[in-house]
């Protein structure tokens, strides 16, 4: 007997302005204007995608002690933002990155639960972590944390979150129309919570909302976050685009989730993906190599070496070789606030896989970093893509894929015009929104209410 056809989760990312996006190609749009995040928005619940993902940074990029001009972010608040498009959206999930780690769970329960009620049921919090001194200085609390104190914090600000969520229980909201009396649960949004991180009580003054918790994302790839997404997660990015490293993601994450007791349906994988299409395999590669050349210019190039290598690279030649001398491997004074962190584990071998790939293909600095940064996941004919992506999420090397368009707010047209028909034409991708909430949509299970304290009659 076959195995029956997985339905394909489809989600839209609006990049920031970075490498990621040609900012400068004349189709780009502004990155800060309502219109740009109402456009993407809506071509993508035109196509029935299950949500649209904003990533926020608490800090302007820095390297060398000077701002990374070559990709300001300028984003606005998030939640701004998503509130505004629940205004103009009506089944389209509304997913924002919110740091647990200079934030504290009462106001982010409260702008959440506040979200999910104004949207109807289609909430997402994807919860990170930060880990750089430099973010920290926007902080009182300042510093920054090590890894596992980072993920120690996001799992008790979660459950404290949870807490507060389940605080009320879902028929509280009585009163008198007359008097305006509240006739309600005096215990209503009680909550005390006591640990190392958070020492609060209170009363949390949103009543339950739709979903009864906004969705929860997560994104670490390590042992550590992949152990966090599997206890309490309902969705995990995932950076694995191909067959076999996204099996191998899929299938550790997924074999986690039965000691907390949990089902594989509770655990949606789902990549970050860009493509480039055209109306042919041939049109659309030699398309994406024009992009690639836009995306990483000789002064982006320069700074992803200045990334590995640890020094100042601001005369290197982009254009020639990669540098003859080794990478630093001392403390990481590329970009300030890191001292703890480095981005390459291994910055000698990487360099020396660097070198060799370089030699084996005749690559400058510039063609090396555009090799190695690569991002380009679907490049081909809408049919090709179509089969692409299906092919991948059969095989379990995925539950989906998030995409990253590299023009805003109109990149995702051409897709949604071209392969999402096709997706529906092999009965892998809806046709029809179902369900009314994003838990709905990812096929996740209803977030049953906390029980009521008993109560003792007086």
């Amino acid at each position: 007997m076959s195995k029956p056809l997985k339905q394909i989760h489809l989600a839209a990312h609006f990049p920031g302005v970075n490498n990621t996006t040609v900012w400068s190609d004349p189709q780009a749009g502004s990155h800060v204007e309502f219109a740009s995040f109402a456009h993407l928005a809506r071509t993508a619940e035109r196509a029935k995608f299950d949500f649209l993902f904003l990533a926020e940074g608490l800090r302007l990029r820095e390297q060398n002690g000077l701002i990374y001009d070559l990709d300001v972010v300028g984003r606005p608040d998030t939640f701004a933002v998503l509130a505004a498009l629940a205004a103009v959206t009506d089944r389209l999930g509304l997913a924002g990155t919110i740091n647990s780690t200079f934030n504290e769970p009462y106001e982010v329960a409260r702008q959440f639960a506040s979200l999910d009620h104004l949207s109807a049921g289609r909430a997402a919090w994807n919860v990170v972590t930060s880990w750089d001194a430099f973010t920290g200085e926007n902080f009182r609390r300042g510093g920054f944390l090590t890894p596992d104190q980072r993920y120690e914090r996001a799992r008790t600000f979660l459950e404290t979150a949870w807490e507060l969520f389940d605080s009320w229980h879902g028929d509280e909201i009585v009163a008198d129309r007359e008097s305006g009396v509240f006739l309600g649960d005096p215990e209503a949004g009680a909550f005390e919570h006591h640990d190392a991180h958070f020492d609060i009580s209170g009363r949390f003054n949103v009543p339950r909302s739709p979903q009864g918790r906004p969705v929860i994302f997560q994104a670490g790839d390590s042992d550590e976050g992949r152990e966090f997404a599997a206890a309490g997660a309902d969705a995990i990015f995932s950076r694995y685009g191909t067959l076999a490293e996204g099996q191998a993601f899929y299938a550790d994450v997924k074999g986690r989730l039965a000691r907390h007791g949990r089902s594989r349906d509770h655990l949606v994988i789902l990549p970050a993906a860009t493509f480039v299409l055209g109306d042919t395999d041939a049109e659309a590669h030699e398309l994406a190599h024009e992009i690639r050349l836009k995306q990483v210019s000789g002064q982006s190039a320069i700074k992803f070496l200045e990334q590995l290598w640890n020094r100042d690279l601001s005369a290197h030649d982009p254009d020639g070789p990669l540098p003859a001398i080794d990478p630093d491997p001392g403390e990481n004074t590329v970009a300030r606030g890191r001292a703890s962190v480095r981005m390459y584990r291994d910055p000698i071998a990487t360099a020396r896989q660097w070198r060799e790939l370089a030699e084996a293909k005749q690559l400058s600095s510039r063609e090396l970093i555009i090799e190695v940064t690569g991002r380009q996941t679907f490049v081909g004919a809408p049919e090709t893509v179509a089969t692409s992506i299906n092919d991948l999420v059969q095989a379990d090397a995925s539950d989906g894929f998030i995409l990253v368009p590299h023009i805003t707010p109109g990149g995702l047209d051409a897709f949604a015009d071209t392969v999402v028909p096709l997706l529906q034409e092999r009965g892998v991708f809806r046709t029809e929104y179902e369900g009314s909430t994003l838990r709905d949509h990812l096929g996740l299970p209803e977030v049953p209410a906390a029980p009521r304290a008993a109560k003792v009659a007086s």
